[in-house]
């Protein structure tokens, strides 16, 4: 009885860190929970059968990532929202915006005024897709090679068209965030996040205050190159 409850602690603990912190690896995993990577593939495995995250390349995400999800599935929604609010106050008439993926920007989307006109850059095809449905917005997906663990363009195509345009706004969301920088555990990944950074004028990071805190094992920028930190908070 001992060993079943103690599995289902680790389980909801899994669970909360994925929530939290959208992606996470089978080795975050499994230094959290003091258990091999193996115990963690099958808790994934048990957790991604019961329709709670989705198995991705070297961990597993949230399953309401993908856009048909449910708002009152989505975890921390009124936070979400919050932080939403605030970020479309720096979206201007005429700018040129590097936006990325994820729940909290998808809240974003949603509160753009049908007045605003602006042009969006974006590497996730998720975005792309939210963005489609306001016919007011330019958007602008970059193509490449998919990465399994982001659902995002990766790879050095899409940096170099990054590294060709002058945005005057990076929306991003980050999956960990302490004092000094903002990190992540996906190496194409946090190329093509520093990419978007350096393209844009200003970079606004997008997060709730959950992620604070918190680190991963690859550093995508310091905190001090970012303009904006928005939370709910």
């Amino acid at each position: 009885m001992s060993v079943s409850l103690l599995k289902n602690e680790r389980k909801s603990l899994i669970l909360k860190q994925i929530n939290i912190h959208t992606r996470v690896t089978f080795s975050d995993l499994s230094g959290l929970t003091n258990v091999s990577e193996d115990t963690i593939r099958r808790d994934l495995h048990e957790l991604s059968d019961e329709g709670k995250v989705i198995k991705v390349r070297g961990g597993a995400m949230v399953s309401t990532y993908h856009p048909s999800a449910k708002p009152d599935d989505v975890y921390a929604q009124p936070s979400k929202v919050i932080i939403a609010q605030k970020a479309v106050k720096l979206l201007e008439d005429g700018m040129l915006v590097i936006i990325g993926g994820g729940t909290t920007i998808r809240e974003v989307i949603k509160l753009i005024p049908d007045t605003l006109k602006v042009t969006f850059v974006t590497v996730n095809p998720f975005t792309a897709m939210e963005l489609m449905n306001k016919t007011n917005l330019e958007t602008i997906i970059i193509g490449g090679k998919m990465s399994k663990y982001s659902q995002m363009v990766v790879g050095g195509e899409a940096i170099q068209k990054l590294s060709d345009i002058k945005a005057d706004l990076c929306l991003l969301g980050t999956n960990a965030m302490d004092t000094e920088s903002i990190s992540d555990s996906d190496w194409e990944t946090v190329l093509v996040k520093k990419a978007m950074i350096k393209s844009a004028e200003k970079t606004a990071i997008l997060a709730i205050s959950e992620k604070l805190n918190s680190s991963m094992r690859m550093k995508i920028a310091d905190l001090k190159d970012l303009n904006f930190l928005i939370t709910e908070l």
